[in-house]
Formats: C-alpha cells, sequence, structure tokens
C-alpha cells in the first residue's frame, strides 16, 4: 500500500503555495499527481525573486517542499492545444485542483462546467483569495492579505503599541491546503456513495476566518473585539510569555489558573503568594495583573530556561518553550514522530523535507521523491495518455510544450 488514496489521479493548476501544499499533501497520502505548469515554470520556481531570500539557493527548499512526490509536466495554455491537452488529461482524472482566478479558468476552457461536461465523476477543487460572491470573488490574493490581514488575525497580534506583525511565508497557505485536501478526501468518498463528482469552493479569507474562529464567535455573540493588550497587560499572569537568565523566552499556558495557582507558587518558590489578597482568585488576580508581572519578570529573569523546565515540570506547570527555526529541525520530539522525511534528489542528493502532519497506520504514506524539474513528465504523462510521439512532436514545434 502506497497510502489511502493509492490509485487516484489528480490534477494540479496551482501556483505558489496554498494548492501546491494540497496537492502535495494528496500526493503524500498516495494519490498520482500532475502537475502542469506554463514554459516559465510556477513562480515559486524563482524562489529568490520574491524578495524572501536573499538569493536563489541550489535546492529551492519552498518549490521541493510544496511539489515532493508530483510528475511535472510543461503546457502554454494560452494555445488551443494546449486547453485541449489540458482537458483531456482533467476528462482521465478524478481530482483537479486549482488556484487559478475563475475568469482565466473560463479562458482556458479549465472552469468546472466544462470539465464536468467531459467527466461527470470529476471532483473539482478551487481556492479562491476571497470566495465566489461578492465584490471582491476574483480578486488576486496571497495569504499574507487575504489569511493573515483580511481575516483579523493580524490585528489580533503583537505589542499594542507596535505595528502589525507579519506571518512567515505559507502560514494560511498550508494550513488552507491541508484542509482543502481533506475535503478533496471527503468529497471523493462521496463520489464512491453518488457515483458523481462535484466542486468544492474554500477561500483564503474563509480559512483564516475559521484559524481566528474563537475570537470571530467571541465577536459575534458579545460584541468583544480582541485587542492585543501587551504581555505587561495580560490579563492572566499564567498565560503569558517571560524570559529567562540566559535569554530564552517561556510562554506559561495555564488556561486554569486557579487549579494551578498553588503548584505554580510552589515551582517559582514564592508560596507566600498563596496568602497575598491581592492575587486570591483568578477575577483578583486579573484586577492585579500588572503587579503579579512586575513580581514574576525578575523571578524568571533569575534562571535558565532548563532550570525553569525542571521547576515548572515538577509540579504540572503547563508551559512551552519558545523555539528558534533551526531548533525545530533538531527536535527530539519532531524526529521521534517521524515530522521529517529523506526523498532523494535528481542528481542523488538526499534531502529532509517537513512530512504531512497526518499518519495512517493501516495504508502508511509518505512523499514518494523529490519536487519534478520543469517539464520532467511531459513526454511520460503524455504517452499514458494516449498521445504518440507524432502528437508530442507537434505540440513541441507549436510551442505547447514549451
Amino acid at each position: 500500500m502506497r497510502g489511502p488514496l493509492d490509485g487516484i489521479r489528480v490534477l494540479e493548476l496551482g501556483i505558489w503555495v496554498a494548492v501546491p501544499s494540497a496537492a502535495a499533501v494528496l500526493a503524500d497520502w498516495g494519490a498520482d499527481v500532475v502537475k502542469i505548469e506554463p514554459p516559465d515554470g510556477d513562480p515559486l520556481r524563482g524562489l529568490a525573486a520574491t524578495g524572501l531570500v536573499p538569493f536563489q539557493p541550489d535546492v529551492n527548499p519552498a518549490f521541493q517542499l510544496d511539489n515532493r512526490g508530483k510528475r511535472g509536466i510543461v503546457c502554454d495554455l494560452r494555445h488551443a492545444e494546449g486547453q485541449a491537452l489540458a482537458q483531456s488529461l482533467a476528462a482521465r482524472a478524478d481530482v483537479f485542483v486549482t488556484n487559478l482566478r475563475r475568469r482565466k479558468l473560463a479562458a482556458f476552457g479549465m472552469d468546472y462546467e466544462t470539465l464536468r461536461a467531459r467527466n461527470p465523476r470529476l471532483v473539482y477543487a478551487s481556492l479562491t483569495g476571497y470566495g465566489t460572491a461578492g465584490p471582491e470573488q476574483d480578486r488576486a490574493a496571497f495569504d499574507y492579505a487575504a489569511f493573515w490581514a483580511r481575516a483579523g488575525i493580524m490585528a489580533s497580534l503583537g505589542e499594542p503599541e507596535g505595528p502589525p506583525p507579519t506571518q512567515r511565508p505559507g502560514m494560511g497557505d498550508h494550513m488552507t491546503g491541508l484542509g482543502l485536501a481533506g475535503a478533496v478526501a471527503a468529497a471523493l468518498y462521496a463520489r464512491d456513495r453518488s457515483g458523481v463528482g462535484q466542486e468544492i469552493r474554500m477561500s483564503l479569507f474563509h480559512a483564516g476566518l475559521w484559524m481566528l474562529g474563537s475570537d470571530v464567535q467571541a465577536a459575534i455573540t458579545t460584541g468583544y473585539c480582541h485587542r492585543p493588550l501587551g504581555r505587561g497587560a495580560a490579563p492572566n499572569p499564567l498565560f503569558n510569555f517571560y524570559r529567562t537568565r540566559d535569554g530564552r523566552w517561556l510562554h506559561l499556558i495555564m488556561l486554569q489558573p486557579d487549579r494551578h495557582w498553588t503548584s505554580f507558587c510552589r515551582a517559582i518558590g514564592r508560596e507566600d503568594l498563596v496568602a497575598d489578597a491581592r492575587f486570591a482568585s483568578a477575577p483578583i488576580r486579573f484586577q492585579h495583573c500588572r503587579d503579579l508581572i512586575a513580581i514574576l519578570d525578575p523571578i524568571f529573569a533569575s534562571r535558565t530556561l532548563e532550570e525553569w523546565a525542571a521547576a515548572l515540570d515538577a509540579e504540572g506547570c503547563y508551559w512551552g518553550r519558545v523555539q528558534s527555526v533551526e531548533e525545530v529541525t533538531e527536535d527530539p520530539q519532531a524526529e521521534a514522530t517521524d515530522a521529517f522525511v529523506a526523498v532523494g534528489l535528481p542528481d542523488g542528493r538526499p534531502l529532509r523535507v517537513v512530512a504531512s502532519p497526518v499518519r495512517f497506520t493501516a495504508t502508511p504514506a509518505a512523499p514518494r521523491g523529490a519536487a519534478p524539474e520543469l517539464g520532467q513528465h511531459t513526454e511520460e504523462v503524455l504517452l499514458e495518455a494516449g498521445y504518440g510521439w507524432e502528437d508530442i512532436a507537434r505540440l513541441k514545434e507549436l510551442g505547447v510544450l514549451g
């Protein structure tokens, strides 16, 4: 078994991160994913041009992460012959995933109605920035704008007097992509019962609303809108960041502060605080949160992170260490849970990549290889689809295949 989606054919017409990441997850789960790229390739191949890295690395980490395990073809959809080729591939696919704008898809003949007419069993998964209705349904979007900024996440974070915090690349895209992969699996299950496919619609904006759902629902229900107060005024000081003697940060995560208050005071060596009237209960501590944080700051600054790890764990306190990304790549817990897997690059070198986070015990799956080079599998895929060598040569002469 190569995964729960073994035997499923997926056709991807996606760029950047969100949809390619969803297709990469489907490939991890065993699907045969064919990625269609224009002659100049998915723009993520030119990583340095994004400004996110200062140079073009020998191995493009972003492209490898979100395109591992796929086969890649080049097809210029500006040509009528290219559109016919893509439509023929969709006609024999189980799933089509895309994040091109709907007017572009219609111009290419890759819209849902056109493809469904040839393949009623097709599961058509379309990701947009802001949805398929309303005045902004065709607005271009990245997750920075539609997910992070527009959905309220940016305004809910950071210090009160500071600028809005930005996200790191692909944060919203990857969460949305994982959800889209799950939606595809659900639609395939429905197809097994009904015999027909359907269109899946998902947007970065709505995915951001879902990620921030606790705050959004509170605002809907109570009218209260969360605003960052900063760590110096955290209402629950036992849910806050503190800096240790060695310059590290830890995050206390005690959402039931009364439950943990006595054991926490033991852990920090200040059992006298239990009897302090200012901190007698959670509501009262909330009123005196600044006083308590002012007491806790120098206490945490007196020991190293490892010393605090031992002290807090000994008393059953809930907390987490703030790690750098470099530390995460060597985290023994990540290694123990197979959070990273190795794939082979075309030149034979091994590449360690982040594994998608779902594990199947009966149908284990993992990336089957590195990301394809531009157009690497064009001839192979077309031959499987019934094209002959003469057809391929003619399409190359026309510039359809790049």
